[in-house]
């Protein structure tokens, strides 16, 4: 069985080893030739899997450790026969935890004491969308749940959603939408300059999306007149070759990693192991938590004197900062252009380990029960 795998898919060995006979290749630049003799086929978001791609190969099952799927033709697979398998929601709670740091900074910056009294607009009620309305209702924020399509589907039976205009009246705005062409609720480009003309100064923009969610041009000329929005972007039309005035005019700039938590991609590998293991028809004996390694910090404690707000800021930046990988990234658009994608792409497949708000264990000494409250809601593990 020869398995050919996109060479930054975390634990490949470890999960698909004994399944066949790997061969790691980069999966932007994946071609043909190097599926032609394979019967498996294992990508992340940014290998296209279609007929170009698998016509005349053996591949029977491909599998994307990724909770994307827009970067694979699943018609053209259905009609020639071979499996497919996502990891849906695998690195959901990753970008979440990555839109609660934003927000953590974005309210410290704003001079806003209890960032719970900024309203929130979601634009996407998905796994990521619907995970973070979740954890913001629990922290008491004002949350705003946009989802046109599934509002359709659910009806009265569904979520309180809103339209597109109210949620993006709130004072931040963050995109979690699937990258999609046609139909009425098509979201490529859905914020032109029609849209991206009616956010103020005063809000915050986060797209964590695809970067065709947003029209870079009318971005790069929103961000250049008065009155622009604060903009947080994870995501880039063209990747990897990323504009880099756009960066330049960013608030925040990081090279499409807010799903990228060592459990996050961990967990999308054992999805799709798990999908691979009944399609052969074998047990599934492999769990990540076995390969998840000790965190390099484990525990933080706080006591009586603590405020609430400033502890909470300390903790989630214990585990994720995204200034680092904004400088990082700025870094990369600073060398010549010629150079510029591949930078991108490196600091994808070298992205330093970075563990979720549950791999520390936070240590609470004669604090307030909302003291409490506010860490379980972030998903931090207590010791009271």
């Amino acid at each position: 069985m020869r398995i050919v795998a996109d060479e930054n898919i975390p634990l490949l060995e470890s999960f698909f080893g004994d399944i066949g006979e790997i061969r790691p290749v980069s999966g932007r630049t994946m071609s043909a030739a190097d599926v032609q003799n394979a019967d498996i086929l294992l990508v992340r978001s940014v290998a296209r899997v279609n007929q170009a791609l698998l016509e005349g190969s053996r591949v029977r099952f491909v599998g994307t450790c990724t909770i994307g799927t827009d970067h694979v033709d699943q018609n053209w697979l259905e009609s020639s026969g071979i499996a497919f398998s996502a990891a849906p929601g695998c690195n959901a709670n990753s970008v979440v935890e990555y839109v609660l740091s934003v927000i953590s900074l974005h309210a410290e910056k704003r001079g806003v004491v209890d960032w719970s009294k900024l309203s929130v607009g979601i634009v996407g009620a998905g796994n990521v969308g619907g995970e973070l309305a979740h954890k913001l209702d629990r922290l008491g924020f004002n949350v705003r749940l946009c989802d046109p399509p599934r509002a359709e589907r659910e009806g009265d039976e569904g979520e309180a959603y809103v339209g597109l205009d109210e949620a993006m009246a709130c004072d931040v705005v963050t995109l979690h939408t699937p990258l999609t062409r046609e139909g009425e609720h098509a979201t490529f480009h859905m914020f032109g300059p029609e849209r991206l003309s009616s956010l103020t100064e005063d809000q915050l923009l986060i797209n964590t999306s695809r970067g065709e969610v947003i029209e870079t041009s009318a971005l790069l000329a929103r961000l250049g007149a008065p009155n622009a929005p604060t903009v947080v972007l994870d995501v880039f039309e063209h990747e990897p070759r990323v504009h880099a005035e756009l960066v330049e005019k960013a608030w925040l700039a990081t090279p499409h990693i807010a799903g990228y938590s060592l459990e996050g991609k961990v967990q999308g590998s054992e999805m799709v192991y798990q999908a691979l293991s009944r399609y052969m028809g074998l047990p599934a004996r492999k769990k990540a938590g076995q390969f998840l390694p000790e965190p390099a910090l484990n525990k933080l404690s706080f006591t009586s004197a603590a405020e609430e707000m400033a502890s909470a800021n300390i903790a989630i930046r214990s585990c994720y900062d995204p200034r680092q990988d904004d400088a990082r990234m700025r870094l990369a658009m600073a060398l010549p252009p010629e150079d510029r994608a591949q930078a991108f792409d490196r600091l994808r497949r070298d992205y330093p380990v970075r563990r979720e708000f549950s791999s520390l264990k936070i240590q609470l000494k004669g604090t307030s029960k909302s003291m409490q409250d506010t860490f379980r809601a972030l998903g931090f593990k207590l010791k009271i």
